[in-house]
């Protein structure tokens, strides 16, 4: 495949797929700066995917698979180095500018999923995102039965962390 095409490609793609990108992210990377360094990475493995994409499935659901690995594998090397980052990551918010006032519901929601592990935070996403099970076990390489139980203990476990938390209203 020539460069310039792969080049078409990447950017049509990066274009019409942004947000599924961002929730990825949003959901690995705590940090203005880990979210830049993810996005990058992801973008990077998206780029030099293009050449196998086969379109066996839809590019929505290759988008993610790489995007959910690209996360999963970069949350795992960022957790190596969190002891040498805990100094500055607590006085972030000094250079950070205020961000515009979230609905504090859906930050809450998004700081639940951060508190899963890879494969169910993946799953949190795929389900807010509105894939089948079979497209989620596609995607994950795992079973659609086993999609359904971890999406039914995730549920559950969600649904008792909200009982106890008060959203401001």
């Amino acid at each position: 495949m020539k460069e310039s095409k792969q080049r078409i490609i990447f950017d049509e793609w990066i274009s019409d797929h942004r947000g599924l990108l961002f929730k990825v992210i949003r959901a690995y990377a705590r940090h203005r700066a880990d979210e830049e360094d993810l996005f990058q990475d992801i973008c990077f493995q998206l780029y030099r995917s293009i050449p196998n994409f086969q379109g066996k499935s839809a590019v929505s659901t290759w988008m993610y698979r790489i995007a959910l690995n690209t996360a999963i594998k970069w949350s795992t090397k960022e957790r190596k180095h969190v002891d040498g980052h805990q100094d500055i990551e607590k006085a972030y918010h000094l250079l950070e500018a205020k961000a515009d006032i979230q609905d504090e519901k859906l930050k809450w929601l998004y700081q639940q999923i951060q508190k899963l592990d890879e494969v169910d935070r993946s799953l949190s996403l795929l389900l807010l995102e509105g894939y089948s099970y079979r497209e989620m076990a596609e995607i994950l390489g795992i079973s659609e039965s086993n999609i359904g139980v971890k999406i039914h203990r995730i549920k559950k476990q969600l649904v008792s962390n909200a009982k106890s938390y008060d959203y401001g209203t």
